[in-house]
């Protein structure tokens, strides 16, 4: 992928590579109507505005049933990354069946879910799973601890990244701000996690705790301070970097 501006790899050429995968697997896909509507819509948007124009044609030019659309979107998603680099390089094409997700598969939990795992191994679906924490809070967050232990550090990186309070360029999960504590479960499941791209998620959600519910935070980065493997003290003074630059001297005394 050449350098320029991310939104501008949302055009026609795009909308082609899309329809020429959906093609394979589903021969009677539309696929001119695709491109020309894409084509017709995107040139004055920008990202996000992109990304929903390609969701939404996505659900016009498939049928109608969001079961059967998603199993078509699953099967051309391709290998999964397995760095922890490259999701909106190599796979930014990704981005709009996530954005199909999180827009159209509220009605069903268990294919998007499914669906949300599949994404995340390649491009990310930390904004696909938020709707899903806000409409069936206990079936998602139950889900996301089972993700924290998962084989795949992408996928473990989700549970945490999805759950944070402030996460950027995402609507404030306002639940987890006036209460923290559900979330707790996975930042604790992941606080010696090895992967570095892991440990950067959980150190934001560490700092956007102590923006919000700095005793909980505090409470918790104490307990994290017995016997801390080398991960968890990285993910500690990253998570308190805030606190650091402002000389707190609780802070200090974490990190030494």
């Amino acid at each position: 992928m050449a350098f320029k501006k991310l939104k501008f790899w949302f055009d026609k050429d795009l909308a082609r590579l899309l329809a020429d995968k959906i093609l394979v697997v589903q021969p009677n896909f539309k696929d001119k109507s695709f491109i020309k509507n894409i084509d017709a819509k995107v040139h004055d948007l920008e990202l996000k505005d992109r990304i929903a124009v390609f969701a939404d044609e996505l659900h016009e030019q498939l049928s109608n049933n969001y079961a059967k659309n998603i199993k078509i979107l699953m099967k051309i998603l391709g290998p999964e990354n397995k760095e922890g680099t490259g999701m909106f390089s190599n796979f930014y094409w990704i981005m709009p069946i996530a954005y199909y997700v999180e827009k159209y598969g509220l009605d069903d939990f268990k294919m998007s879910m499914q669906a949300i795992e599949a994404i995340t191994k390649r491009n990310t679906s930390e904004y696909a799973i938020r709707p899903f924490l806000e409409r069936y809070p206990e079936k998602t967050l139950a889900q996301m601890i089972k993700w924290s232990t998962d084989k795949n550090f992408h996928v473990r990186r989700l549970s945490s990244e999805g759950i944070r309070p402030r996460l950027p360029w995402a609507k404030k999960m306002d639940a987890f701000i006036d209460n923290p504590t559900p979330i707790l479960p996975i930042l604790n499941n992941l606080k010696d996690d090895p992967e570095k791209y892991v440990q950067k998620s959980v150190a934001n959600c560490l700092n956007d705790l102590v923006k919000d519910n700095l005793p909980i935070a505090k409470k918790m980065v104490e307990k994290w301070q017995k016997k801390p493997t080398p991960e968890r003290r990285w993910i500690i003074k990253h998570g308190l970097r805030r606190l650091l630059k402002a000389d707190d001297k609780w802070a200090q005394q974490m990190v030494k």
